[in-house]
């Protein structure tokens, strides 16, 4: 049986019949009339967020309101999806910075230390839902100091959070305004065609139709008569399925794929699959092409194109900082390892499980963050052999949060915000002082608990967390203990 993993929300983002307004609008001058604006500027975020999700689907990779805002700000600076233009504005450094743009630092008292953290920390740390074996670390993203650690040096699974380090080097491999093809190419002899797969499991049918239509058109302007259709899924290499084996949580790993392989309508959690994604997926553009008017053989074969041929038709993914919003918002284990193959491919390694490790590994390395005991055994936190620290992980998302490594700002921008989005929808309440403060990387497998991302403190500092628990007997426990370390750095002391 397969292992229990994040289910994501299939409910709209906009969960306003359960908020509670005056929870947020603490009044008054000092650290809590900073907080009103911490506040208000990570909920103005949750806003744009709900409303972007109830229109619709990821549209193109950069979402409806985004580009409305980006329209809006006349490139007025702030995180950017794409490298940032010569002669414009440098992104925002971090949270701190737009707090302080904003004129509202006067009030912050002296950050505490992480003695003020450890009596915050240590009992809900100790609580028995987390199991045997627990670490932490949190750090100030705007100093980049470790406020509290515990055992944050100690390599343990970390079930899906590891999406937080493969997302992370395939942005700094690749930058965000990558995006993957899938072609069409004619054989010299323009007798066969060849559906060539890129990598891209969003890959879906308007995709695939679309790339039928243009294909049609240019043999019809080249008077080419039927043709032979193959696949070629050669840009990936290794084992297809994941080591978990057949999966309702991932298909098998293919250059290849429609709509992620599934066999239902669902675009995001546990879904059945099929065993031949690339095959299923040129058998629909075979049929898609003899509506467009050019006939094919029947059953197409697998075969790589021929030398010479050439590319009659192509489709473009997203931009990889869209895939990255979408596979952690969601925990998408399919295009979490289609990132970290994209990564491989960067690095001039085989796109396989053991070529993504070395890729993921590399690049992580070159970012300068702390490696002792990691292991990337795949992209998508599903496989147990999987090791990280939460020194890594908090280390990782304070360098995606400074003002160094502005490709890296997908990561935050992807995170579920607690109580609104994604694994963190139904796991806040309006209560709760983390709602719509803290936004973070859920991670579950059977005895495997885990929490990483960000939180805006009681002093308007912006937080880079990592939870990581061990030998846990029940998830909902454990993940309401997780939730309330999270919350507790909402809270923080003075």
């Amino acid at each position: 049986m397969a292992e229990p993993v994040d289910r994501p929300t299939d409910e709209p983002l906009n969960r306003w019949g359960r908020w509670n307004a005056p929870k947020f609008l603490k009044r008054g001058s000092g650290p809590d009339g900073l907080r009103l604006v911490a506040g208000s500027a990570v909920l103005g975020l949750v806003v744009a967020a709900g409303a972007v999700l109830a229109a619709g689907p990821w549209d193109s990779g950069q979402r409806k309101a985004e580009r409305d805002r980006a329209a809006v700000q006349q490139r007025a600076g702030g995180a950017h999806h794409e490298w940032p233009a010569s002669d414009g504005p440098k992104p925002a450094p971090s949270a701190p910075a737009v707090l302080s743009a904003l004129g509202a630092t006067a009030g912050l008292t002296a950050p505490a230390g992480a003695s003020g953290l450890e009596t915050a920390l240590e009992p809900l740390l100790d609580a028995p839902a987390l199991g045997s074996v627990h670490a932490a670390a949190v750090i100030d993203t705007a100093t980049g100091k470790q406020l509290y650690a515990r055992g944050a040096a100690t390599p343990m699974t970390p079930a899906s959070t590891v999406k937080i380090a493969t997302a992370a080097a395939a942005l700094s491999a690749l930058g965000p305004s990558h995006r993957i093809a899938t072609t069409v190419r004619l054989s010299p002899d323009s007798r066969t065609l060849t559906l060539v797969g890129g990598g891209d499991p969003t890959l879906d049918k308007a995709a695939l139709r679309s790339l039928a239509a243009d294909t049609a058109r240019s043999l019809r302007d080249g008077g080419t008569g039927p043709v032979r259709l193959t696949y070629d899924t050669s840009r990936y290499s290794g084992p297809a399925l994941h080591p978990i084996g057949p999966n309702e949580n991932i298909a098998p790993v293919s250059a290849l794929m429609v709509d992620e392989g599934r066999l239902d309508k669902s675009d995001r959690g546990p879904a059945r699959r099929t065993d031949d994604p690339a095959g299923d997926a040129a058998r629909a553009f075979a049929d898609l092409l003899d509506e467009a008017g050019a006939a094919t053989r029947p059953a197409p074969t697998s075969g790589r194109a021929a030398a010479g041929s050439r590319t009659v038709a192509t489709h473009l993914s997203a931009p990889l900082s869209a895939l990255v919003e979408r596979a952690l918002t969601n925990s998408d284990n399919d295009i979490a390892e289609a990132l970290a193959r994209q990564t491989a491919i960067k690095a001039g390694e085989p796109a396989s499980f053991a070529g993504s490790r070395r890729a993921v590994t590399a690049r992580l390395k070159a970012l300068g963050l702390p490696l002792a005991g990691a292991r990337f055994a795949d992209g998508s936190g599903l496989d147990r052999a999987d090791k990280v620290t939460a020194g890594l992980l908090a280390r990782l998302l304070a360098l995606a949060a400074g003002p160094d490594h502005p490709e890296l700002r997908p990561v935050l921008a992807g995170l579920p915000v607690a109580g609104f989005s994604g694994t963190l929808d139904d796991r806040y309440t309006a209560t709760s002082s983390a709602t719509g403060l803290v936004r973070a990387k859920t991670g579950t497998l059977t005895g495997v608990n885990s929490l990483a991302g960000t939180a805006v403190d009681s002093q308007g500092r912006l937080l880079a967390f990592a939870f990581l628990a061990s030998g846990s007997t029940s998830p909902e426990e454990a993940e309401a203990a997780l939730d309330a370390l999270a919350a507790a750095l909402t809270e923080g002391t003075r």
